[in-house]
């Protein structure tokens, strides 16, 4: 039997489908349409109602492969990996893309040793070659300088984790139909050795930009860390949150979990303020789905403005505080 199809792999959440999985299919239905072939997604979980698997139908999928069980409502990679390994060996798709989230990074490499695959982490593009109808997986390499495009011509599946936010997800089209196949766990796949006994979220990982709304992001223009108390008193009365672009965080003025960019951080708020950012490429990568961009740059020339809705020519020692003194008065009516 010969590789064929596009698989994305779903995650969810206490039975709800998470927003990484409508992103994937975004990706894979560009794919799919391309290679000609059918759009699966593939979901592991426990107690997912069919309305929510529907879902991922109305996204874009053509088919989705589900096994529910309640063997499987905590990730645990030892068993997710073998139960996708075994669906891997017996439907045979070309090409599997996952989301670049805790468990996307944790389970594909698995996976990828288990089948002998070529992986491809973290990429921002995915597009088909014309000539050999390879994937083409493009990644940011060499701290974000360069992005490098990299094949797997000679294995399959190919396989790609994708960076969350890199694309929107897919618009909902209830006038979709497509096959919910259930499978049943065969209980040999579930590894006995491994149990979850809890769950504890790592100290400092309360930034949440990619979560955020509204992000609030300085550069180099503040010219020391000191002047970032703009930032956040902006981001405070806007009820967001602080990023940087990768200079400043490079020069210690702000913690890396603010980054934006390659490098960083790809985010997808609503509204989106740069100040004192240039607008090199690799930031701008980081923020190619934000609804609405504001940037405030001396710099009229600044390339930031070229992605910007709305832009501000000033200097943003004068301009913060005038916004920041205007809010103030508003929040006090």
């Amino acid at each position: 039997m010969s590789y064929h199809g596009v698989w994305t792999i779903a995650e969810e959440n206490r039975g709800k489908i998470k927003e990484v999985s409508y992103e994937l299919l975004a990706r894979g239905r560009k794919l799919a349409d391309k290679l000609g072939v059918d759009l699966a997604s593939v979901l592991l979980g426990s107690n997912i109602s069919e309305s929510e698997l529907k879902q991922l139908i109305y996204r874009g999928a053509d088919k989705v492969y589900v096994v529910d069980a309640p063997e499987l409502g905590n990730f645990i990679a030892e068993n997710y990996s073998n139960v996708l390994v075994d669906l891997i060996n017996k439907y045979k798709p070309e090409i599997i893309i996952a989301g670049a989230t805790t468990s996307g990074r944790t389970l594909m490499p698995y996976v990828s040793v288990r089948v002998n695959a070529g992986l491809t982490a973290d990429c921002t593009g995915l597009d088909i070659e014309e000539e050999t109808k390879n994937l083409l997986q493009t990644r940011p390499a060499i701290g974000g300088n360069i992005l490098a495009t990299i094949k797997t011509p000679n294995n399959r599946p190919q396989m790609a984790t994708v960076r969350v936010k890199s694309s929107r997800p897919a618009p909902i089209d209830k006038s979709r139909s497509g096959e919910i196949i259930n499978i049943k766990l065969r209980q040999e796949l579930i590894d006995g050795r491994v149990e979850r006994i809890g769950f504890r979220k790592a100290e400092g990982e309360t930034v949440g930009i990619q979560d955020a709304d509204i992000v609030v992001a300085g550069g180099r223009g503040l010219k020391k860390g000191e002047n970032f108390r703009l930032i956040r008193e902006l981001a405070e009365k806007l009820g967001g949150v602080i990023g940087a672009s990768r200079d400043a965080v490079d020069r210690g003025w702000v913690s890396y979990p603010h980054q934006v960019g390659l490098s960083g951080k790809t985010i997808s708020p609503k509204l989106y303020i740069a100040i004192g950012i240039s607008g090199a490429i690799q930031h701008l990568a980081g923020i190619k789905t934000a609804d609405t961009v504001v940037a405030i740059n001396s710099d009229p020339d600044a390339q930031i403005f070229k992605v910007s809705d709305f832009g501000i020519v000033g200097d943003l020692f004068e301009v913060i505080p005038l916004l920041n003194e205007r809010l103030a008065k508003k929040g006090d009516k």
